[in-house]
This record gives C-alpha cells, structure tokens and sequence, in this order.
C-alpha cells in the first residue's frame, strides 16, 4: 500500500522540507505578486488611453458644437474619429477612418453612452489594426462623436511582461531553493556535529560533552544547556558511584565482623560464651540496620528530587518537645509555637540525628532552642568541629577524627540527611562555634 502524501512528507529529512516549504511560500508570492502586477499595469495603461482618447473626443465635441469641424479631422496620436448625425450618417471623420459604417451601432452607441465609460472593440473588421478603446460623448443637435484608439501597443506590452514574468518567477524560486538548500545546510551543520558528538559519548568515555559552535545563536545555546546537563547527569553519577564505593566499605567491616565472631564461636564452640556472641552479633546487625535505614532515606530523598514526602501543617514546636524528652542529656531552652509545612516524619529524624551527634560528642549537656522566627539549634559542649571542615561534613560518609570515629559514630550519613531533608523543606542548615563545642542552626519558613 502506497504512503499518503502527508506520511511521505514527513519522512523527508528538515533540511528537505525546509527548502520546500521556503520555494513553495516564495512560488505562491511571486505568482500573486505577478498576477497583481499585470493587473494593475493593464488598469493602469486602459485607464491612460481611455483619458487620451476622452480628451480627443471632447476637442471634436466642442468644435461640432461650434460648428468649425473640418474633414478630415486631425488628431496627433493616433485616435480615430466619427462624428454622427441625428440621422445616424457620418458627416466628420479623422484620415483613415470609415465614412459609411459607424465603429458602434446605435444601440452600442446608446449603451457606451448610458455607462460612461469607454469598451473595447475589435477594429479588425473596419480595416483598423486589433482591438480599439471607443469613447461616445454626444453633442448638440443630435450629434455623437465616436473617438476609438488602437491598444496593440499596450496588449504588446502586456504580453511581454507575462512572458518575462512567466520565465523570470520559475528562475527566482529555483535560485531561492538553491540558496535555502545551501544555507540551511550549514544552518544544520552544527546540529550535525551535536549528533556526532553525541553518538561518540558513550559509558566509559572521558569527556562527555558536545561541541558548543562558535556562532551565539539557538543551537549555541542548546549546545550548551545540553552540556551543563551531561555535567549534571556526570556529577550525579560520580557521586553515585562514590555513594555505591563508600556504602560496600561500611557493610563489609560490620559484615566482616559477624563472620568472624560466628567463625570462631563454631570453630571452638566448647570454650565460647554464646551470650557474648550473640551480643556481638546484634551489635553488628543493628549498625548494618541503621547504614540500611540511612541509605533508604537518601534514596528517598534522591528519588523525590529535593520535595518532601508530604506537605501538610506540622507543629514544630511539638516534635522538638517529644525529641527532647527521649534525651536525658538535652534541656529545653526555648520552644515558641513554631507551624512549619511539610513532613512530619521527616523532621523528626532531622531532629534526632542532630541530637544523637550532640549527645555522642557532648560532655555534659546539650541545650535545644526553638524560637517563633523559625530557627532551632542543638548545642553541645563537646570537642566542636574544626571551621574549614564544617561543611564538609555534611558530604555523605565523612568522619573527621577519633572523637567521631566510626566505632563511636555512625556512617557519616546524618548529617547529609539532615541538610538534604531540610533543604527539601525550603530551609538551610550551617554549623557555628559553641565555645566551647558546636552549634547546629537550622532554619525552616514558618507557615502563616
């Protein structure tokens, strides 16, 4: 079954129908333009003759009334004259002229005269050469002066200029879609060269991105959004990687563990203490427990794109009092009613991981304050952070020192949860000097 006209069409490549459609537009403009021209060029040039020949008529008029018509009457361009009697016989004509058959009958006469305006007619049968533009005007006593003057200069002329249109329109469009083939050609060629350079990216390859030409136009501009987005798409996967590295490292040292305390508990199973075993076991399984809590949550967060699971009033002020009463080393300073949006469950694991840090590197107690503007902080007054690496702390599985080593710790994932999941809130987090210890700001818009 053959394609229909509109399917095959767009099979065609851009550049294809792109210089299509421009010699289609410019064929339909100039067709117009051509036919507009001969139009109005003939109006024009019947429009000039008929007001030469109504001139001469109106000279001859004046002198039959007059009565000083001289035979043969003389005109200077060309124009034939008639002039007729009541009795409709030819008294005056110009030389050359027909002195026995008027060029109109009566009733042609009557009708010429009734509309005003001149009609053409063919003077071949009168012995004058091709059509004529005839003008009637009568005069007194009974009298009509019949001026007529050949046109075949004017038809001439029009002729040519449809033939050298005629010839002339094909030759411009074909010289436009030439030229449209050419310049959309290179208009196309960087996109050309995006394609390639997309085509060469592949996995493994070093530098992913596309060539930007050098031209500031729409296709530089995609050239490079199209780059910042394989930079994106490049971090994103870096840090995926490093999330996918770093993850295997922390399940292979608590993996590694019960595998060793099960090894050697089964290979010297009379002297074991199976208690201290078993404890050692749960130890390990609950630390793999939190790792796997902690990398749900991120994905979770990753999988959402930086918007909170649900976005509903809660009652700030009221998670921070339950999450300070679980800590026996936390005391609450200030708590002003505070509505934030977003999360319930979200900000209440922001909360407990700032105050599980607080609470491990504390020395003796940890101040919470939750103010009406929005802002709450967890302070300890324990060994601090030092200022160069207060942000990177917040980067997934980082650990400074000793103070927060892995044994005593976590993963390092808290804290990049906590800035995560408060800047899916629409909020900031920053770390400052407590003097001693550190101090944890968080800000979250209040709801209205």
């Amino acid at each position: 079954m053959a394609d229909s006209p509109l399917l095959w069409w767009r099979r065609q490549g851009l550049r294809f129908r792109l210089t299509m459609a421009a010699a289609a537009v410019l064929a339909l403009a100039l067709a117009l333009s051509a036919s507009v021209l001969l139009s109005v060029l003939d109006r024009a040039l019947m429009d000039t003759v008929d007001e030469s020949v109504g001139q001469q008529a109106q000279a001859v008029r004046v002198a039959a009334d007059a009565g000083t018509l001289t035979s043969p009457i003389t005109t200077h361009d060309g124009t034939v004259v008639q002039v007729i009697d009541a009795q409709g016989r030819i008294t005056h004509v110009t030389y050359g002229a027909d002195r026995l058959v008027p060029l109109l009958d009566a009733r042609a006469r009557a009708k010429v005269l009734r509309d005003g305006r001149a009609t053409q007619l063919d003077g071949r049968p009168y012995a004058l050469p091709g059509f004529l533009r005839v003008v009637v005007l009568s005069a007194d006593r009974g009298q009509t002066v019949v001026a007529a003057r050949p046109i075949n200069e004017i038809r001439t002329s029009l002729g040519t200029a449809g033939r050298v249109l005629l010839v002339g329109t094909p030759a411009l469009v074909v010289l436009l879609a030439v030229a449209s083939w050419i310049m959309i050609g290179r208009t196309l060629h960087p996109i050309a060269a995006l394609r390639k350079g997309a085509a060469d990216i592949t996995h493994t390859a070093r530098s992913r991105r596309l060539p930007v030409p050098q031209s500031r136009d729409e296709v530089h501009s995609l050239a490079t959004t199209l780059n910042g987005m394989l930079a994106r798409l490049e971090e994103a996967e870096q840090r995926q990687r490093a999330l996918v590295s770093d993850a295997a490292h922390e399940l292979r040292s608590p993996l590694a563990s019960i595998r060793l305390q099960l090894e050697v508990a089964l290979g010297h199973p009379e002297g074991q203490d199976w208690q201290e075993t078993a404890e050692g076991v749960l130890e390990d399984a609950m630390r793999l427990s939190r790792l796997a809590e902690d990398l749900l949550a991120l994905a979770r967060l990753d999988e959402r794109g930086g918007v909170p699971a649900r976005n509903e009033p809660v009652d700030l002020d009221e998670v921070v009092r339950q999450i300070a009463d679980r800590y026996g080393e936390a005391r609450l300073t200030v708590c002003d009613p505070v509505v934030v949006r977003g999360d319930a469950l979200d900000l209440n694991r922001v909360l407990t991981n700032l105050m599980d840090n607080a609470v491990r590197h504390t020395t003796s107690k940890v101040e919470v304050a939750l103010t009406a503007d929005g802002v709450l902080t967890v302070t300890d007054d324990g060994p601090g952070i030092p200022e160069q690496d207060r942000e990177r702390v917040f980067n997934r599985f980082t650990r400074l020192d000793s103070g927060r080593s892995r044994d005593e710790g976590g993963a390092g994932l808290g804290l990049a949860i906590v800035r995560e999941t408060v800047r899916a809130h629409g909020g900031t987090v920053a770390l400052e000097d407590a003097s001693p210890g550190l101090r944890v700001v968080v800000r979250l818009p209040v709801s209205r």
